[in-house]
């Protein structure tokens, strides 16, 4: 006679039985105990309340397997319906970007895959060709991981893959996808500019059409698009602060103002009194020449959609030109290339914001307060200014070092 499971079975003070399971189903975890059978009536032995458990567990899988069947998808049925349903509201560079990964690269590789047929090992290795084959740079490699993740996770939502298989894919963290080992020589590092470069590019831009925007990226930390997408009503003198709500940006080919691309990057920045004194001096002046230019500006003016689908005016913004001539964020770019020519410099708009960054934190500015103003989500991204081995962190380092007994 075989012997009895007595597994999660117990005899209760009246001498009838009950029993308990707990199992996994679909990656819930499930708890049951029962001492009467489904009639109501108790187990009067212990193999009757046994039998019972098996019984229920069976059903209970059965049930929920019927219920739950995992559907095929191909990988291109997936991403097309998260365009349809699943990406509302996503900032438009974030659009763009994806339908870039996935029409010029993703899509001849994996698009006509069933998603449960991928492996962890097929992604790694399609990772790791584009890094080290294709040398793509690490951070737009790393692009390619989060769409993979955007897809496994959208397959599992929509139950195109099981608990187990989207375990595996990503949770897991002994066996799911993961970016390749990065390169030694791989640049990471926060780029500013020297005293000695600030100063050099401080007289390149005084009195240039770019003056304005040099100087909101030094005393500010502004991203390019946050730079030139600057108005007027949302500087305020009398509290001193610049108030970041929007960006401008080109949506197929046309200008515009939008939101920003994360909630963190809506903030206001304390205006350093240098720059205060400077933007006070382009406001009178341009209160000026408003009169004195009246019909160019009229005529040289941009209309532009703004946040919320009205209208404003070019004028309205703090990068236009005295005549009325809008500014872009492609603006930058005669400078940047004049710059390198006449004096070895490399330019980026985005370097006076790690140099921003990088002195605010040599200060000892307290890391929430640098986070807030810089617009980071995550003081991760904010600590590698105090982190960084700037040319100002290391003379810093060897005086230190120097008065050491």
């Amino acid at each position: 006679m075989p012997k009895i499971n007595d597994t999660g079975i117990y005899q209760l003070k009246n001498g009838y039985w009950g029993f308990r399971y707990v199992i996994v189903v679909n990656g819930q975890r499930v708890e049951r105990r029962r001492n009467v059978d489904e009639n109501g009536n108790p187990f009067k032995t212990k193999t009757s309340a046994s039998k019972a458990r098996q019984a229920m567990i069976e059903h209970e899988r059965n049930h929920s397997a019927s219920q739950n069947k995992i559907l095929r998808k191909t990988v291109t049925e997936v991403y097309n319906e998260y365009c349809e349903f699943g990406r509302a509201g996503k900032a438009y560079a974030t659009i763009k970007k994806q339908d870039s990964l996935w029409n010029n690269h993703i899509k001849a590789k994996f698009g006509k895959r069933y998603v449960d047929d991928i492996s962890v090992a097929e992604v790694n290795d399609y990772l790791t060709e584009l890094y080290y084959t294709e040398n793509r740079a690490y951070t737009y490699t790393e692009s390619f991981l989060k769409f993979f993740y955007l897809i496994f996770g959208q397959s599992y939502s929509r139950n195109y893959l099981s608990a187990e298989q989207y375990d595996k894919l990503c949770k897991n963290k002994d066996t799911k996808i993961h970016m390749p080992k990065m390169k030694i020589d791989e640049e990471t590092d926060i780029i500013t500019f020297s005293d000695d470069e600030m100063s050099v590019l401080s007289q390149y831009f005084t009195g240039t059409n770019a003056e304005t925007a040099f100087m909101l990226g030094k005393y500010c930390g502004l991203r390019i698009n946050e730079c030139y997408g600057l108005k007027w009503c949302n500087v305020d003198f009398k509290k001193g602060i610049i108030k970041i709500d929007r960006q401008m940006q080109y949506q197929d080919g046309v200008i515009k103002l939008v939101s920003l691309k994360t909630r963190n990057a809506r903030r206001e920045i304390v205006i350093a009194t240098p720059l205060k004194r400077y933007l006070k001096k382009v406001k009178q002046h341009r209160d000026e020449v408003a009169v004195l230019l009246e019909e160019q500006r009229e005529q040289n003016q941009t209309f532009l959609m703004d946040m919320g689908k009205s209208k404003i005016s070019s004028l309205e913004l703090v990068n236009s030109l005295d005549d009325g001539k809008i500014q872009t964020v492609n603006s930058m770019k005669y400078h940047t290339q004049k710059i390198k020519k006449l004096y070895g410099i490399t330019f980026k708009y985005h370097y006076l914001r790690h140099t921003y960054g990088t002195r605010l934190a040599m200060m000892n500015t307290p890391m929430h307060i640098l986070c807030n103003q810089m617009g980071h989500a995550s003081g991760n991204v904010t600590q590698k200014y105090y982190l960084g081995n700037s040319k100002q962190g290391l003379e810093l380092l060897k005086n230190n070092l120097n008065q050491m007994k």
